[in-house]
């Protein structure tokens, strides 16, 4: 016999079945709740700063309380990832500095800012990984294995 919920407003939870794109709101059924309240709170309390490249929009309070500092915080456009934040305005969100780098002002070696792809169909996979057909080069003699006692 299964087992049923106490209260019939419980539901289990739903198999995870799409783990390839990681959706956080697939996940936790209370995610599209907080971005409505957070949005609420954005359009009443809120003043935008800026947006980055990837079309995330960075927010301020327009009034900060007494005795602190104004809270930041950022709209993402999509899913909610952390690191979609670039580190220009990663700095500015923690307040490290008072406005955010300029992101126009990029040396030659600086590559441009990429979300954290792990766990999806774009993450890096080896050669021997078992999506890449789980063959790897043999080791070339400069790899020992150890043994207890020697």
């Amino acid at each position: 016999m299964a087992c049923q919920p106490q209260n019939p407003v419980d539901k289990p939870d739903p198999p995870l079945t799409d783990t390839v794109t990681m959706d956080p709101a697939r996940a936790n059924p209370y995610i599209p709740l907080m971005t409505i309240g957070t949005r609420l709170h954005t359009w009443l309390n809120g003043r935008l700063v800026g947006r980055d490249g990837a079309g995330n929009a960075y927010y301020e309070d327009k009034r900060a309380r007494a005795g602190t500092r104004a809270r930041r915080w950022v709209m993402f456009t999509g899913a909610a990832e952390a690191s979609k934040v670039p580190a220009e305005w990663h700095s500015w969100l923690h307040y490290t500095t008072d406005t955010a780098l300029p992101e126009q002002g990029r040396r030659a070696w600086q590559k441009p800012h990429l979300a954290n792809a792990t766990g999806t169909a774009t993450s890096y996979r080896p050669a021997g990984h078992d999506y890449e057909g789980g063959q790897r080069a043999r080791a070339t003699g400069d790899y020992e294995a150890w043994t207890p006692g020697s």
